[in-house]
């Protein structure tokens, strides 16, 4: 039998996103950076529930609703086992040197003349071995303030560049939780995601590049840099530092250029790595594990715990000793709960009809795929000043956009492409957002000071709305299979 339901009113679709943003906004001011720790995540259940009432006033069944759900997360397992392996990969590409090996060469580019430009670079490459702005800010990004400063530089400029290159990094590494998130709700693979999103951020992070150039040769200070000869000390007198380890991260390049699947992809670079620790680090390997017993033994457990779980390398320098820690697989167990929540609200609201409610709404409007992308843009960026949350921006327009940009003959990187173009990168722009307050706070410089001057993030949604209104570079499909998808959720 089938059910009988009512179609929803515009009102009646928005009221789990008016909760959603409402509860969100006041959940970020109580708890701030630690909102990600689960109550985001409750927020998003919550939100669900709000949803589930307004289907039942509709006329749905809870198996119905049920099902949707069901059907949302398991249509996001892929994406979660591919997490996961992040997390053993960054793990073992830690305890073998590959990680520490990029911060070293990459300091090394260091130089006064073009400090601003040489800072860009430098956040950048920190940013894509380790996945995180956050952790790039608060170490290497420190100690670019006070050289800068030291420089006579101004300090906006600096951070300006510090985050600009964090935030690059961050966006295409495989290892960044926001990098694996867009693809996820989007509805497409990592792989296709990076390769996709590298033809509108390498543009952005070119004239960013320029533009600090221009800076450096007429903002130029004078001064000594002392900081970088103390990391490089840290790290070589724990790393057994060569061109050897550059093998693995190549390797793993090679199988994305030949199109392997993520899963195996990521799995065989993560067991590369721990190879790798085994001939080229055994004394860390040995550091790590913590346990006493036959050789074999505290191998076996310093490279398991590599792989499942938190590991550190002290080497006596707070800076350095803050970048050499991985949670592995275990700390991306908050990222899965974050999209598993985030599935449960999209998985109500797309199988009651709630969301195709607002999307026909916004397809009203929109009569261009530039002005879809632009709509979506503004929309993360919407959501990363309301709910204050780059995750945020990143999971509910995703869901919002997704089956929008099927209709529209869209393949889905397009969706998760813009998703970080415009809500990764702007979430550090906004004082409110857990981003701007905490690199305000860490870097010591105020948003807006720094805003003017983070070049790649003002530029990067320009330009996947400029590719998007030129028609450069904007995969089709074909709709018809969305639409047969649609009526068939439709029936019951």
């Amino acid at each position: 039998m089938t059910n009988t339901h009512s179609k929803p009113t515009l009102f009646q679709a928005f009221i789990p996103i008016i909760f959603l943003v409402i509860a969100l906004f006041i959940n970020v001011r109580i708890f701030g950076d630690s909102s990600l720790d689960g109550s985001n995540q409750i927020i998003l259940i919550l939100s669900a529930g709000v949803a589930t009432l307004v289907a039942l006033k509709l006329g749905y069944k809870w198996e119905t609703i049920q099902n949707g759900i069901v059907k949302s997360i398991s249509s996001a397992m892929a994406s979660i086992i591919i997490l996961l392996l992040i997390g053993c990969l960054a793990g073992t590409w830690l305890l073998s040197g590959i990680v520490p090996a990029m911060i070293y060469y990459g300091l090394q580019i260091l130089n006064p003349t073009i400090f601003l430009f040489a800072a860009c670079i430098i956040c950048s490459i920190v940013s894509m071995a380790t996945g995180s702005s956050w952790t790039t800010a608060a170490t290497v990004g420190i100690a670019l303030i006070g050289i800068g400063q030291a420089l006579g530089l101004n300090e906006g400029m600096v951070a300006g560049a510090i985050l600009s290159g964090a935030y690059f990094g961050d966006k295409m590494s495989p290892l960044s939780d926001t990098t694996n998130l867009a693809p996820a709700m989007a509805g497409t693979d990592l792989f296709t995601h990076i390769r996709y999103m590298t033809l509108t951020t390498v543009p952005s992070i070119v004239i960013a590049l320029i533009l600090f150039l221009i800076l450096g040769f007429t903002s130029s200070g004078s001064g000594e840099i002392t900081e970088t000869g103390e990391i490089l000390t840290a790290i070589t007198s724990r790393f057994n530092i060569n061109g050897w380890l550059f093998l693995v991260p190549l390797a793993v390049i090679g199988m994305i250029l030949k199109k392997v699947p993520a899963i195996p992809a990521i799995l065989i670079g993560a067991l590369l790595g721990a190879v790798f620790a085994l001939i080229f680090q055994p004394d860390v390997v040995t550091s790590v594990a913590g346990w006493e017993g036959a050789n074999w033994e505290v191998t076996f457990v310093g490279i398991m715990k590599s792989l499942y779980g938190d590991i550190s390398v002290v080497t006596g320098n707070a800076m350095v000793d803050e970048l050499l820690t991985s949670g592995g697989m275990a700390g991306m167990l908050n990222t899965v709960w974050l999209i598993m929540s985030a599935m449960i609200f999209g998985g109500v609201m797309e199988r009651t009809g709630l969301l195709k409610r607002i999307a026909a709404a916004v397809i009203s409007k929109v009569s261009s795929t530039g002005s879809l992308v632009a709509a979506t843009a503004g929309t993360t960026i919407f959501f990363n000043g309301t709910a204050s949350d780059q995750y945020l921006a990143i999971v509910v327009p995703g869901r919002m956009y997704a089956d929008i940009y099927k209709q529209k003959g869209l393949a889905p990187e397009n969706l998760s492409r813009t998703l970080e173009d415009s809500g990764t990168v702007t979430s550090v722009l906004i004082p409110w957002n857990t981003c701007g307050a905490y690199h305000s706070s860490v870097l010591g410089v105020a948003t807006g000071a720094y805003l003017p001057y983070a070049f790649f993030n003002l530029i990067s949604p320009l330009m996947t709305v400029a590719f998007a209104y030129l028609n450069i570079k904007i995969r089709k499909i074909d709709p018809s299979k969305a639409e047969e998808t649609e009526e068939a959720l439709a029936e019951e």
